[in-house]
């Protein structure tokens, strides 16, 4: 009987360690890309309605005690001003330029872009592991117009 009782513990441990140790690693590429998007179009619907709200929910507390909802709309306000909307993002796979890490620190950094036309949308995003999942904790966000590629004279 004790030693049932010694096997049911370890495996509860180990089933509660599981989640926390898998937050110390890169998530396999679908669910990456799903993080990635989910935070990139919630951050744009926040730009294209004016409402940071859900945007701010989903954030990691640290990011939600420093930013108000207020002070991300005046924040992002540019991305308003100049109707910015890359909805488009949601039909692409992004590329990860540098490959995604955890750092020293804990967070999933991921950098990279989506080849979107006429501009590309480049990204910086950070998450830290929050209630089971990654949360955002930092977004840079910046479109760009591509690079047209030079004509040569023969």
């Amino acid at each position: 009987m004790r030693t049932i009782a010694v096997v049911l513990g370890v495996w509860a441990f180990l089933l509660t360690a599981l989640p926390a140790a898998a937050q110390n690693k890169v998530p396999p590429d679908r669910p990456l890309e799903a993080l990635v998007k989910a935070t990139l179009l919630t951050f744009n619907d926040a730009n294209v309605t004016g409402n940071y709200e859900v945007f701010h929910a989903k954030a990691a507390r640290p990011f939600r005690d420093q930013f108000t909802p207020e002070k991300l709309k005046t924040t992002f306000g540019e991305f308003s001003k100049n109707r910015i909307d890359f909805d488009i993002v949601a039909a692409m796979t992004p590329v990860y330029v540098p490959k995604p890490v955890v750092d020293s620190d804990g967070k999933l950094v991921v950098k990279g872009y989506f080849p979107t036309e006429p501009s590309r949308v480049n990204f910086e995003l950070e998450f830290i592991p929050s209630d089971g999942e990654w949360k955002m904790i930092r977004i840079y966000v910046k479109t760009e117009p591509r690079a047209e590629p030079k004509n040569e004279k023969n």
